[in-house]
């Protein structure tokens, strides 16, 4: 299987997977195009990619990127905000966007037939956009009021608070991706704009689309779409990418086994439940242990099955709701365990979650357990990508996270060598770094 084009190959067009159809372009001005073709379909999902999340911020622009992609929907040049919305429910097709830490996604799923019109609607929104302080002003509430509603929900706050806890409220990759309701107050017209100018450029985005379509077509609709909003393309630009990361993983502050020595970080809420959040750092996303860190949340907290559910909800009945998670960035990453349970009980609680993965670092886990996380992640994953729109957010994730085109079979077959023996090698290191806990729930 060839390897995704590196930054600096002269060829501009390659087909990555003669199997699946996936093909990838250079387009003048640095424009990557990654499609795959699936004529048992009649639609088809569209995605423009810029690889600048909020992490990517200047201090003086904190909360521009989240900003801007509400005020991309606000009206260009050409279309008014009743037009952008209607161009897309007039036809049954649906449009929206992500703003995530290092990434911004814009995306539209419709009929096959209606390509050429959101191909029109998604580059007129990213190269004409009219950027008022009017709609600054609209939106700014609107902002507001989503920043309100995370705070009303224990699990959100509790999850945001936990993340910079771990990674560094202070740093780029610690703070909330919609800002703060500070910084988004205190947010003008110019930090947006200058964000725009700086980071909406061609080298920078990535385009993919799958379904009923003609990687051709729509090359030549991209195009046209990107001039006529007023970018430059100029042949021979090479896109942009991320400096290289290793995926160690890092060692978190005052890193312990103790549980019990980490004082926890309580926001009080008037709640019935305490909602804890216990973990420390992990590996980042393109690290080599990313397969085994799967099989490990599935094992540890990922279903029914899970220990976590088996010993804490099953056998003991201490909490309703109770799993692990992780999360993987380009250089950090974390790992967690939450769990929802009546304040008198939490001090149990965080002794069984630890105490779980203790065991696993210690003991391992059994053939049967692997079996049946691989069993999990595979069976998940096959039926994740039965639908256009996973298969597009599939591509975009490997141009801009990884680099390289990897097949569903090389994938499947990663996850396959997987051993217990790499499994408990992984939670041994995990058990070492405890560094946070958080817990939101009424005042004691």
């Amino acid at each position: 299987m060839p390897s995704l084009l590196t930054y600096d190959d002269p060829a501009s067009d390659v087909m990555l997977d003669a199997a699946t159809g996936v093909r990838r372009s250079i387009l003048p001005g640095g424009v990557r195009l990654l499609t795959q073709t699936d004529r048992s379909v009649r639609s088809a999902s569209i995605g423009l990619w810029l690889p600048v999340g909020s992490r990517d911020e200047r201090p003086e622009h904190a909360g521009s990127t989240h900003a801007l992609e509400h005020l991309l929907f606000k009206g260009t040049e050409r279309r008014t905000a009743m037009d952008i919305a209607t161009a897309f429910d007039e036809v049954g097709g649906d449009s929206n966007a992500v703003t995530a830490k290092e990434h911004t996604l814009y995306y539209g799923r419709v009929r096959s037939s209606d390509v050429p019109r959101a191909i029109d609607v998604l580059t007129d929104m990213i190269t004409a956009s009219l950027l008022t302080p009017e709609a600054l002003e609209t939106e700014r509430q609107v902002i507001l009021e989503e920043l309100a509603m995370a705070e009303d929900d224990p699990t959100d706050i509790g999850y945001e608070t936990f993340l910079a806890d771990v990674l560094g409220a202070d740093t780029a990759v610690g703070r909330p991706v919609g800002g703060t309701a500070r910084s988004v107050a205190a947010l003008d017209i110019e930090d947006v704009r200058a964000h725009c100018r700086e980071h909406y450029r061609p080298e920078n985005l990535v385009v993919t689309a799958v379904g009923d379509i003609d990687h051709d077509e729509l090359t030549e609709l991209l195009v046209e779409g990107l001039r006529r909003g007023g970018w430059e393309l100029e042949t021979g630009t090479l896109p942009r990418r991320r400096p290289d990361a290793d995926g160690d993983l890092l060692a978190g502050p005052d890193p312990t086994t103790d549980v019990a020595a980490i004082s926890p970080h309580r926001l009080i809420r008037p709640t019935e439940q305490n909602h804890i959040f216990l973990g420390g750092p992990g590996i980042s996303a393109v690290s080599e242990d990313r397969h085994t860190m799967s099989v490990l949340m599935s094992v540890l907290g990922g279903g029914m099955s899970s220990r976590l559910f088996q010993n804490i909800r099953e056998q003991r009945g201490l909490a309703y709701s109770v799993y692990s998670f992780t999360a993987g960035y380009r250089d950090v990453g974390l790992f967690g365990m939450y769990a929802a349970c009546r304040p008198g009980r939490t001090e149990q609680v965080v002794e069984l979650l630890a105490a779980e993965l203790a065991r696993m670092g210690t003991y391992g886990i059994g053939e049967d357990e692997l079996t049946r996380a691989k069993g999990q992640i595979t069976g998940t994953f096959a039926l994740g990508l039965e639908d256009t729109s996973s298969r597009m957010g599939r591509l975009g994730t490997i141009e801009l996270v990884h680099g390289r085109y990897t097949s569903v079979d090389e994938t499947l077959a990663k996850i396959s060598r997987v051993d217990v023996a790499a499994v408990r090698e992984l939670a041994g290191r995990l058990g070492q770094s405890f560094s946070t806990r958080v817990e939101i729930g009424p005042d004691a």
